[in-house]
């Protein structure tokens, strides 16, 4: 397939009810409201994931907006068009502003459809070196100290390479000492997304103490140079994820010396394309990043897998196993982990994770075919 001509887009709506709650800083979730698009090109169909949240906690968009978009602008400005590459794609969205999630749902399908067109696998085809990729866990807020550090011992069973904890003002330091108290020096780190402010420098320097992995996006979500402020006087590196929106972002955080981590999630910076953009600077610049996740069902996480797999991810991602939130995820095989902590990358075409076209259906709750013209 030289040329890639998009001839339908189907846009499903899914409800996923979560094995347990899952709370952050900014909220609760327990059933998982994401979108699927499925992109037929050529005889070949392909598959992403616009994983909005259902309220705009994480960033300004939701479930309903990324379903706006993508029906009423995005598939649209893409139906019955040609492109040599998906990497192109982010040239025809441009006029559309922001909306990253949405679009980057639309680019990974189209990633699908390429890898599978050349009986590549995805990873293969982004770059990716690693056959398979380690695995860390994103704890949320407990109900308690104890219930958190059952949780942690748990998953360190399991295998997981590395522990990372949400915290917010009044759930940080009690948490993570009584971590490091019952696990000792663990690869631990901790994700604030973005619940303190410049005036929480002492606690934030009390965590400091623990010798954190890092501590991930504490202050605002649009914010580059409080964070600047706040690495020159911490020890422990920053990590910034809903700050950086595009590899722009990242070179200004890094000449500001804003962290000294990135956190890259596809879907915050509108795809696959600015995900790599933004691993290749920080390779050259010597930042280690890693392959963060949004409670994506098997679709989205294997395209996490994918990318994960290319040799700048140097620590442990968000890419956990199909079996962390789900009772039965919407791929074949599912995503699992293997005693060590790591995931294997497929070696087949695409996603190398098959759409489970069954559960996909019993879980859909909202359905609708766009077609080209003529």
């Amino acid at each position: 397939m030289t040329l890639m001509k998009v001839e339908a887009i189907r846009l499903r709506r899914l409800k996923m009810p979560l094995k347990a709650p899952f709370v952050t800083s900014f909220g609760c979730q327990t059933v998982r409201d994401a979108i699927l698009v499925e992109a037929e090109a050529g005889g070949i169909t392909g598959w992403g994931e616009a994983p909005a949240l259902a309220a705009p906690l994480y960033n300004e968009e939701t479930v309903e907006t990324a379903w706006h978009l993508l029906k009423d602008f995005l598939v649209p400005a893409l139906l019955g068009q040609s492109l040599t590459h998906p990497s192109r794609l982010a040239e025809r969205l441009r006029p559309f502003r922001r909306n990253y999630i949405a679009k980057a749902g639309l680019e990974g399908a189209l990633w699908d459809v390429w890898a599978r067109a050349r009986g590549q696998p995805l990873g293969q085809v982004l770059g990716g070196t690693r056959g398979r990729v380690a695995a860390g866990v994103s704890l949320g807020i407990a109900a308690s100290v104890e219930d958190l550090l059952a949780e942690v011992a748990l998953y360190l069973d399991r295998g997981y390479r590395r522990i990372k904890v949400k915290i917010k003002p009044g759930w940080d330091l009690a948490p993570l000492s009584a971590i490091r108290d019952r696990f000792g020096a663990i690869p631990l780190m901790a994700d604030a997304n973005s619940a303190y402010e410049r005036s929480d420098l002492p606690r934030l320097k009390a965590i400091d103490e623990l010798e954190l992995m890092m501590i991930e996006q504490p202050l605002a979500a649009d914010d580059l140079v409080d964070h600047a402020r706040l690495q020159s006087e911490l020890d422990t590196p920053l990590c910034l994820d809903e700050s950086i929106c595009s590899r722009e972002d990242a070179r200004k955080a890094l000449d500001l010396g804003s962290c000294g981590i990135i956190n890259i999630k596809a879907a915050r910076v509108g795809g696959l394309t600015e995900a790599v953009a933004i691993h290749d600077l920080c390779r050259e610049r010597g930042v280690p990043v890693w392959c963060g996740g949004m409670l994506e069902t098997g679709i989205g996480r294997a395209h996490n897998l994918a990318l994960a797999s290319l040799p700048g991810f140097t620590l442990p991602g968000d890419v956990s196993g199909s079996d962390r939130y789900w009772d039965r995820d919407i791929v074949c095989p599912e995503i699992a982990v293997d005693a060590e902590g790591y995931i294997t990358v497929p070696a087949g075409p695409g996603l190398g994770h098959e759409p489970d076209l069954g559960e996909i259906a019993r879980r859909t709750v909202r359905e609708e075919v766009l077609i080209a013209a003529g």
